[in-house]
């Protein structure tokens, strides 16, 4: 392959699941390689793996002049800390105080590195290059096997104490549903209600097998529509994307997904908010999937990468 073009950049996608890696270049979001590397348990080996295999597509395509990295988190985001580039109080088993960053510096000394979370990334390409192109002022949302959301405001990404948690925003879920939830710091969280691992314990079966018409189905939609009613209330986001596989929606499809969902957030919010994006036709282009897909984490990452450059 040829790099032609552009300086080469590197992006990483870290996931709770996977870890996508890929090359591109200093503009645009075409990627020239990529590969996929499952998450696990062990991050010395992941991140072993990655190193390795971005060495190698040097090797082949020529030098990287930058890395981006986008990941799940919690993650330290403060440039001026000990510990920048550490997971610190993720659940995932072996993550807790992992280092992403430092593995990285030893395999690319010199290169700039740019961090930010998994889905201020993917938020960063939708901007770029996808849903919410244009836009200052908008949130990304995935749910997944986790819930995180990022966006920006005034054409900043959102920080601020750390890195917005709105996948652990309380919901008040509905009055005959007891369901504990699945977060094990919050319990009753977003996350803990309507993560994928939370729809197949709730249900008793995986997302994608889960019947159109299943209770599991009901709860999950009401409480996914309080949720975006709290970002709409809260942030005053122009759109909201909402990424991840749980969008996709197995038997009940991402179309009846996105529908039921608008419908809730309608009838929750009540005619409050004055706004023709959230009528009824308007909430078809307020609430929207990804334009990049299942790449939008990817592409923001590299868009991570790309600013380091520009910046140098």
């Amino acid at each position: 392959m040829s790099a032609l073009g552009g300086q080469l950049v590197g992006a990483i996608e870290a996931g709770g699941t996977k870890f996508v890696c890929a090359i591109g270049r200093e503009w645009g979001c075409e990627l020239l390689a990529r590969q996929t590397f499952a998450t696990g348990d062990d991050p010395s080996r992941v991140m072993l793996e990655v190193t390795s295999w971005l060495q190698e597509r040097q090797s082949e395509l020529g030098r990287l002049r930058a890395l981006g990295v986008a990941t799940f988190g919690p993650v330290d985001l403060a440039a001026d800390s000990l510990t920048w580039g550490r997971i610190t109080t993720t659940p995932k088993r072996g993550w807790q105080q992992a280092d992403l960053v430092g593995p990285l510096r030893r395999a690319f000394p010199g290169v700039p590195i740019g961090l930010d979370t998994d889905v201020n990334g993917a938020a960063l390409g939708e901007q770029r290059w996808g849903a919410a192109r244009g836009l200052s002022d908008f949130v990304y949302v995935t749910v997944g096997t986790g819930i995180g959301g990022g966006g920006m405001s005034g054409g900043h990404l959102l920080h601020g104490l750390l890195h917005p948690e709105m996948g652990h925003m309380f919901l008040p879920g509905t009055a005959e549903d007891d369901f504990p939830g699945v977060c094990p710091f919050h319990g009753r969280c977003w996350e803990g209600l309507c993560s994928g691992p939370a729809i197949a314990k709730r249900a008793g079966c995986a997302v994608e097998d889960l019947a159109p018409d299943s209770d599991a189905w009901a709860k999950t939609i009401d409480c996914m529509a309080q949720a975006i009613v709290n970002l709409t209330c809260v942030l005053s986001p122009r759109r909201i994307v909402l990424g991840g596989s749980v969008r996709k929606a197995g038997r009940l499809g991402e179309e009846a997904f996105f529908a039921r969902v608008r419908v809730g957030v309608r009838e929750l919010l009540g005619g409050y908010i004055g706004a023709v994006e959230l009528s009824e036709r308007g909430l078809e282009r307020y609430l929207v999937p990804p334009v990049l897909g299942d790449d939008a984490g990817v592409c923001g990452a590299l868009a991570l990468g790309q600013d380091q450059l520009r910046a140098v």
